[in-house]
């Protein structure tokens, strides 16, 4: 943009080949979104697909996306990487550099996770100002602006470049060998429960679910929600499902009020999200 912020997302084969079970792949499901968003269509122009494999990179290219083929020697992150595995763990890190590189080449972004669906333009609801430096999602909003008050989730979060957030993420990535066990998220967490927003002169913004929502904690408010994230779930299949449904909540939604537009504030209120029955199940099961 002329600001110089872009829109991250990064994708592997898993979010891109549809599955034998499934209906259509976690990167359609996330470009429809923008489709069917208010003010989100022109915002693809931005948006640069990050590919950790051929296959992934292959995909982006062939829907005419801006694409970027992220090399990592000697591993493959194409296959699917549940939550917590060490393989999972090892792809956050090295999204976590490559992140840092953009910040040292003066880009500000939103990095995305690509099981986000973006219902509304979420720049309408994002500090934008100077003063914040980091705008992240949480899994709980509890209305606090302390970080040991909030579970930060950084798969959505704003950050500008400069100086400090450089800082920022040098110092989160070279913890990446001293935290044995713990995802990136964990790390940063721990960074800004323990001091590093007053060493930095952070100014740190926590979003609220209410704009930026997920399964964790679903917005009670369907006229203010912009993305809806497919956290608290364990696999791909299961974000799928839940999140087709929460697009098809959103048509509906959406040709409610083209009908009856005089019933807008009624059809507002009374409105209520499927519930979340593939993610529920799956921590049920270990296997895939």
């Amino acid at each position: 943009m002329r600001n110089k912020t872009v829109i991250i997302a990064v994708v592997n084969r898993a979010y891109v080949e549809q599955s034998v079970n499934a209906e259509t792949t976690m990167l359609d499901l996330f470009l429809e979104s923008f489709w069917l968003g208010e003010d989100t269509r022109p915002l693809l122009d931005h948006l640069l697909l990050v590919a950790v494999d051929q296959t992934a990179y292959d995909r982006c290219m062939f829907k005419r996306l801006h694409c970027y083929r992220l090399v990592t020697e000697g591993v493959d992150f194409g296959e699917e990487k549940v939550f917590m595995s060490r393989d999972f763990i090892k792809m956050m890190w090295r999204r976590t550099f490559f992140l840092t590189e953009v910040l040292r080449r003066g880009y500000s972004f939103i990095f995305t996770d690509t099981d986000v669906v973006w219902l509304r333009n979420p720049f309408t609801k994002l500090s934008l100002n100077e003063t914040d430096d980091l705008q992240i999602s949480v899994d709980k909003y509890f209305g606090s602006r302390r970080p040991e008050h909030n579970l930060i989730n950084t798969g959505f979060y704003y950050i500008r470049s400069n100086k400090k957030t450089i800082s920022l993420f040098d110092k989160w990535y070279s913890l990446k060998d001293n935290s044995t066990g713990k995802k990136e998220q964990d790390v940063l967490l721990d960074l800004l429960r323990h001091g590093v927003v007053t060493e930095l002169d952070l100014r740190v913004r926590f979003l609220e679910t209410r704009h930026f929502s997920g399964f964790c904690e679903d917005s009670k408010d369907v006229g203010a929600v912009t993305t809806v994230h497919a956290n608290c779930c364990r696999h791909i299949n299961a974000k799928v499902r839940d999140l087709t449904a929460v697009l098809r909540d959103w048509k509906r939604f959406k040709a409610a009020l083209t009908k009856y537009p005089k019933a807008a504030r009624n059809i507002t209120r009374s409105f209520g999200w499927s519930r979340h029955y593939g993610c529920l199940n799956s921590w049920k099961s270990q296997t895939l």
